[in-house]
């Protein structure tokens, strides 16, 4: 295999420099990692044949990966809780009670074995990405710090258990420091530091270590049985072990309960911590050779080896020891009389009834926590036994811990724990972390119980498994295609009954310390969903959730007919780079953001192709995000603007979900332009319409470019510095935000609606939504009509009761009687200035016909046409002396479009929209809807 894996890499029969699929290209999707890119596309049609030079691979220095991972996981399953804790839950639980203890703990790690098997052989990482790459940053990196703060706990659970059997063997010699408690708590603190000093000098001879405690532990383990077989000695019979019997069995199947622990999900609380540890393999799946063969094979064997082991000691300790003795030789009965006695003890020569009335027995299952070494052969080899189990664990959790808080670390995900990420030495050690772990652990090592230990470490453990298995389900329900797990032997339902397990246990044990995980985890979730929002991508199944959702609601949106009461402005917005005109995305957004669909559109030019292909869609995406605005955006090529408009319109949305209005920038120099560029504008203009789509015209005093804008003003930010070259292609996550005036708040000012042509709507419908909005929530809305001296009061009473129907609120209604005056000679005179380059003049010009004339300059305006638009012209004017005159201090203006007949030349129209909004130093905004009703005051 090591000669294959050395051979050439492999080019297409197309191409020399076309590889065959390569795993280097795929191997590139998770951080941190360098990237690998195969040829593109441009790469392949351009360049000549190239060679590469051999590629040696890595080969896995784990090749006994079964066997490493079975030892991992027994080692980490095995602990304190085997040794210390599991015959005394016996003797509260009885035989009977404690198996189903054991069978339902198995049945949820079961359950999540199966749910990690799935999760982990689709994709190479370790636990804490397979959990969070899975669920996502919004509950992944909630989970992420929960399980690293179950892996500090089970450090100091397995201290404390350590602590207790060497606090004991000290008692048994005479040795006492200060009291029981205490001296735990000393021993304990003295452990860890040793511990966490053996990290930090390095692990590379943890895989050898491992092997030692596996062997030490299976010894004690065969030790405990044999002992079982081996007729016990008066002393041993003392302390309540008499070998096998039928009385002790039969007495000991039901459970007694004892205690402030006695009940049954106190007792499954302190035995959990017992099956955890399934996870240990699946830290380090991304080292293993086959991890879709070790993980399942290896993490199911340890929980069948693990769970025997656990049935083994309940049935032979239940069946051999008594739960109450007092230790003491005395109690040896001489005579064949067992009047007065009590308990199984009785026929076999020895009464414990005076210990147990008094309640002072030391000894039996139900008093003394080292029962097993009590049965087995050789105490201290029982006593090697829980030495290597929990210290191996301990050491185990203590390097694990900090290694995952270091990836949250990393993911960025939560601000100021970045501290606690950084790596030190070649392998990258986060020291920093071993030192919050050991601050952790020694807090908790400082309760010094283990009965109040195990159960907050259960919580913690079962929150994890929980939101495991739900990972597993969502990922399954949501029918991803990056969904292939090589494990086909997990069930979608299996896992759902883990995670309802998990969550109902968690109340069951603790449920004050059950709620307030859950209280932590909402808190974080809210907290990353909305406010950090982390600009991460890791193909999550909550994306591919969201995918569903919409592609499901947008499907059924088809069955759905229009109606007026559900009209929403759905705009294509053409920005073209959306950063280059800001205040255009900043107007639209302002209506449309949680409201409608909006898309901003760029439409690139052929001499534009080649630079503006080059940059990323996505970076004008995170621009949009980091502004805050809720929009699409699409570019499209074409020869023309009216080309790619055209074809914006008729392919941009989806469905139902499809824009009804356009949204373009005033052309403000358009004396400046070519003939065919303003006849290009305005015929976009005419398309619109022929498309049956409203239109809305953003003029703004300096233009709509950030170049000439000079009311924008950049956002002060210490994250983002201005650009060296300001442009429209220069995105990039450090370019600037600017604030334009859609962006301030609009105060008490005015928005006046100059409401000439009945649209359906729309110009009302518009400002009523920007009012929705908080920084334009203070603004009233003034509508001006057009109306007559004589019926002026009707004509305002009339429109207040039309507007009061719709249900919006305006603060006035001004009838304008004067607009059929003429215009002011100066105003009229400035319109003629502007239209006189474009006018042919032919009744100046004898001899030569218009039909001529037009054929060399046919974006002219004829002397014929002229006169028959006069009047129109003047209107126009007319109407922007009024407006001029009563919006001078308004924040924003909305004047009704102008549709023009099919004869009027392109020159003038647009000299119609430009006298028409000249001259106001604020926002203008010429609209026009589609003649269909947006508004109604009908409830049908």
């Amino acid at each position: 295999s090591e000669q294959k894996d050395m051979e050439p890499r492999k080019t297409s029969i197309y191409n020399t420099i076309d590889m065959a699929p390569q795993l280097e290209y795929y191997a590139n999707t998770l951080p941190h990692q360098e990237i690998k890119i195969r040829p593109s596309l441009d790469v392949l049609r351009k360049t000549f044949e190239v060679s590469f030079p051999p590629v040696e691979k890595n080969i896995s220095l784990l090749s006994f990966f079964l066997t490493l991972q079975l030892m991992r996981c027994m080692l980490n399953i095995w602990g304190v809780i085997l040794f210390l804790r599991l015959t005394w839950i016996t003797s509260q639980a009885g035989i009977v009670l404690g198996l189903v203890i054991i069978a339902l703990a198995v049945s949820v790690t079961t359950t999540t074995a199966l749910s990690i098997s799935a999760i982990a052989t689709n994709g190479e990482s370790g636990t804490y990405f397979m959990i969070s790459r899975t669920l996502g940053p919004e509950l992944g990196a909630s989970i992420g710090l929960i399980f690293s703060l179950a892996n500090a706990l089970a450090v100091a659970l397995h201290t404390v258990g350590f602590s207790e059997v060497v606090r004991d063997l000290m008692r048994s010699y005479g040795t006492i420091m200060v009291d029981s408690l205490n001296d735990v708590r000393i021993i304990g603190v003295v452990t860890v530091t040793i511990l966490l000093f053996i990290t930090f000098g390095g692990m590379d001879w943890e895989a050898k270590a491992q092997i030692f405690f596996f062997i030490v532990l299976m010894a004690s383990f065969v030790d405990y049985l044999v002992g079982t077989l081996i007729p016990p000695t008066p002393l041993k019979k003392s302390q309540g072990f008499f070998g096998y019997d039928r009385d002790i069995f039969i007495e000991n199947l039901t459970p007694s309960w004892r205690g402030p622990d006695g009940n049954f999900f106190r007792q499954f609380a302190i035995f959990f911590p017992a099956c955890t540890g399934i996870l240990s393999g699946a830290n380090i799946s991304g080292d293993l050779k086959d991890p879709s063969t070790a993980i399942p094979k290896g993490t199911l064997m340890a929980i069948f080896c693990t769970t025997l082991s656990y049935v083994v000691i309940v049935i032979t300790s239940g069946a051999s020891t008594v739960r109450d003795a007092s230790g003491n030789m005395t109690d040896l009965m001489t005579g064949n009389s067992t009047s007065g006695c009590l308990g199984p003890a009785c026929k076999l020569g020895w009464n414990f009834t005076t210990c147990v009335q008094s309640q002072t027995c030391s000894q039996g299952l139900a008093n003394y926590s080292q029962v097993m070494g009590l049965i087995s052969g050789s105490y201290y080899l029982i006593v090697a036994g829980v030495f290597a189990a929990t210290l191996s664990s301990a050491l185990g959790f203590l390097v694990s811990a900090p290694k995952i808080f270091q990836c949250l670390c990393k993911d960025n995900v939560y601000p100021y724990i970045s501290f606690f990420g950084k790596g030190y030495g070649k392998n990258n050690e986060p020291l920093r972390g071993y030192i919050l772990t050991y601050l952790i652990a020694v807090a908790i090592i400082l309760v010094a119980q283990l009965n109040i230990i195990a159960p907050i470490i259960s919580n913690f453990f079962l929150c994890s498994y929980c939101l495991i298995n739900l990972s597993c389900f969502h990922a399954s329900i949501v029918n991803s295609p990056g969904w292939r797990p090589a494990f086909k032997y997990y069930n979608k339902w299996t896992a759902l009954y883990g995670a309802m397990a998990s969550f109902a246990l968690m109340f069951a044990f603790t449920w004050w310390a059950a709620l307030g995980t859950w209280f932590v985890i909402s808190l974080l979730f809210i907290y990353i969903t909305y406010f950090k929002r982390p600009n991460v991508n890791w193909g999550s199944s909550i994306q591919a959730s969201s995918y569903n959702m919409a592609l499901s609601f947008s499907v059924s949106l088809t069955d759905v007919k229009d109606h007026v009461k559900n009209f929403r402005p759905q705009c294509l917005v053409m920005t073209g780079p959306p950063k280059q005109r800001p205040a255009l995305v900043d107007f639209v957004g302002c209506f449309t953001k949680q409201v409608s669909l909006m898309i901003c559109g760029n439409i690139i030019m052929e001499p534009d192709k080649q630079t503006q292909f080059q940059d990323s869609t996505d970076q004008y995406v995170k621009w949009l995000n980091k502004r805050k605005v809720r929009s699409f955006y699409t570019q499209f090529t074409a020869d023309t603007l009216r080309d790619g408009v055209r074809y914006l319109m008729q392919a941009s949305g989806l469905g139902k979900l499809k824009p009804n209005t356009l949204v373009i920038g005033f052309k403000s120099k358009w004396m400046e332009s070519s003939p065919t560029s303003i006849d290009d504008y305005i015929q976009t203009i005419y398309d619109t319409f022929d498309a049956n789509y409203c239109l809305c015209i953003l003029r703004m005093m300096d233009g709509l470019d950030i170049n000439d804008h000079a009311d924008f003003k950049a956002i002060e930010s210490n994250d983002h510095q201005l650009p060296e070259k300001n442009s429209a292609n220069d995105i990039s996550e450090n370019s600037d935000q600017v604030k334009t005036v859609f962006k301030n708040a609009g105060g008490t000012k005015t928005i006046d609606v100059y409401w000439i042509a009945d649209d359906g709507g729309l110009i009302v419908l518009v400002p009523y939504l920007l009012t929705r909005r908080k920084r334009w929530r203070s603004c009233k809305i003034r509508v001006f009509i057009l109306g007559d001296e004589e019926n002026m009061k009707e004509s305002r009473d009339a429109m207040m009761a039309l507007l009061k129907r719709f249900r919006i609120n305006v603060t006035d209604v001004v009838v304008m009687t004067d607009t059929e005056r003429s215009p002011q000679p100066k105003n009229m005179n400035k319109f003629l200035e502007s239209v006189a380059p474009y006018r042919l003049y032919d009744e100046q010009q004898e001899g030569v016909s218009v039909q001529e004339l037009k054929k060399k300059e046919p974006w002219k305006i004829s002397d014929k046409q002229f006169e028959a638009f006069r009047l129109k012209s003047e209107r126009k004017v007319r109407l922007n002396e009024i407006i001029r005159r009563n919006s001078q201090n308004t924040t924003l203006v909305l004047v009704s479009l102008p549709v023009a007949h099919g004869d009027c030349p392109s020159a003038l129209y647009i000299a119609w929209l430009d006298a028409l909004t000249c001259g106001l130093h604020c926002p203008a905004v010429l609209v026009r809807g589609n003649q269909e009703n947006v508004l109604t005051f009908y409830c049908q």
